[in-house]
């Protein structure tokens, strides 16, 4: 711990008990500075969310994260690495459906060769993709021009479709390929060919003496257990639950009015965080007039995800579950976008002789799917698994959640919202925002984003000092 910093009088005020909230906090207070976060919500942990019943472990939200140097820093800062659970080696294959049956991707040239999954023309063309002619694209193209332009309309329907509904449950016709997927656009931009492009990213990695493929990451007890780290790395007077942050009047200091169980207050802070969704940043007034600045926000899409666990006895499942899970196109025409294996995927996730799958449904392609009420879904649910996967009878144990707001989509044009927030924190000294909506919507991109907004608001104080 660091001594307390002497350019913060007042403190800095975190808006958001999030990862990327808590993760900013957490470097902060560890620098020496006074930290409050305010989350109007009576948990931590935003969009993470575990629960332990009867053996059952289910994540209603994100189940797992990538292994990356920002989560090893935190991960050691929290003295969390022996807690950390990597995926099974059974959990290597990744199924896409094609004509009504799982197909295994292709992992390699020799499995391409031989997948059932694209035609002949179609591999031809995958193998000729790194001799083409590069290209130079406009200031931006959707994922699915982009890949259509380089391997054809069928990648398009039977990787990029599924892919996309398993990242953001979103549609590749409107994701922006330079907000969504930056490093595939740099690739593009840089490379021609993305084929090329990525093997010259892989020896860039190797060269770096990092893992080509970042490996897949939870804890024994799930995701929640992150969070809760953070949350208990602060005092306990850091942190106000069921407590709205009303309106922000700029200046030095700031004054930020919150609403904790109908009674509101006034505090005064050196610097404000932002870390909430875009509808919380756009409802937000900045300012004594009461404006509004990030009311843009507004306008990003954000689809309903339902999320339904099921567990069934073993001799339920017809299939092996030998992977991480399957993703449907849409051209499939299926209710489901994918399904994971989740007792596959980390070990103790389900009583013995039982195994566990979780199973995403809506986003951008059906949302009134995810809508639905759990028992008006769950048939629909269980008769794509039963033709999938070979599932007999009802499940011994199911939950579902539902996210009515559940991931940004990053669509062509993003960029207008993202000079939005750049040009609030130019005309409000002591303001920076960050998050899913500005920094991407993995978990790791929430935990980076945490550490780049203490790295800002540290260097913000440490100038006016």
């Amino acid at each position: 711990m660091f001594p307390p910093s002497p350019d913060n009088k007042y403190g800095i005020a975190i808006v958001g008990g999030g990862v990327t909230g808590l993760t900013a906090a957490w470097k902060l207070h560890a620098q020496g500075h006074r930290v409050t976060v305010f989350e109007q919500s009576d948990r931590l942990g935003g969009a993470i969310s575990t629960m332990h019943r009867d053996g059952w472990l289910v994540e209603h939200g994100p189940n797992s994260l990538m292994e990356s140097t920002p989560l090893d820093v935190l991960l050691t800062e929290l003295g969390l690495q022996a807690e950390r659970q990597y995926a099974t080696p059974a959990a290597k294959n990744r199924y896409l459906v094609r004509d009504g049956r799982l197909v295994p991707v292709p992992l390699g040239p020799h499995q391409l060769v031989s997948t059932p999954l694209f035609s002949l023309r179609t591999k031809l063309r995958i193998l000729a993709e790194p001799f083409a002619r590069a290209r130079v694209g406009p200031a931006d193209l959707s994922l699915a021009a982009l890949v259509r332009g380089h391997f054809g309309q069928e990648i398009v329907d039977y990787a990029i479709n599924p892919l996309v509904a398993g990242i953001y449950a979103g549609d590749p016709e409107k994701l922006s390929t330079k907000y969504a997927f930056p490093r595939l656009w740099e690739v593009a931009q840089t490379h021609g060919s993305l084929i090329r492009g990525q093997i010259a990213a892989m020896k860039a990695r190797r060269a770096r003496g990092e893992k080509p493929v970042a490996r897949i990451v939870s804890f024994a007890r799930g995701l929640q257990t992150l969070p809760n780290a953070l949350a208990a790395a602060l005092p306990p007077a850091t942190i106000r639950t069921r407590t709205a942050v009303v309106s922000l009047t700029p200046g030095r200091p700031w004054k930020l009015v919150s609403r904790h169980d109908g009674l509101a207050g006034t505090d005064e802070f050196d610097a404000i965080v932002l870390a909430v969704p875009a509808a919380t940043l756009a409802q937000l007034p900045i300012g004594s007039s009461g404006a509004r600045p990030l009311a843009p926000l507004e306008q990003v899409e954000y689809p309903p995800v339902a999320s339904l666990f099921f567990g069934f006895r073993r001799d339920q499942v017809a299939h092996p579950l030998d992977g991480f899970g399957a993703l449907v196109p849409e051209v499939e025409g299926r209710s489901v976008l994918g399904v994971l294996f989740s007792s596959t995927l980390f070990p103790e996730r389900a009583p013995a002789g039982h195994v566990a799958l979780t199973v995403y449904v809506g986003g951008t392609r059906q949302p009134d799917l995810a809508r639905l009420a759990p028992e008006e879904l769950r048939p629909r649910v269980l008769a794509d698994l039963r033709e999938l996967l070979g599932v007999r009878g009802d499940p011994v144990f199911s939950h579902a959640t539902f996210w009515p707001h559940a991931i940004p989509q990053y669509n062509l044009g993003y960029e207008r919202f993202l000079d939005a927030i750049t040009l609030a924190e130019t005309q409000h000294g002591g303001l920076f925002i960050g998050g899913h909506v500005r920094d991407g919507i993995s978990l790791v991109n929430c935990i980076a984003a945490g550490g780049r907004l203490a790295e800002v608001a540290s260097q913000y104080l440490a100038s006016r000092a």
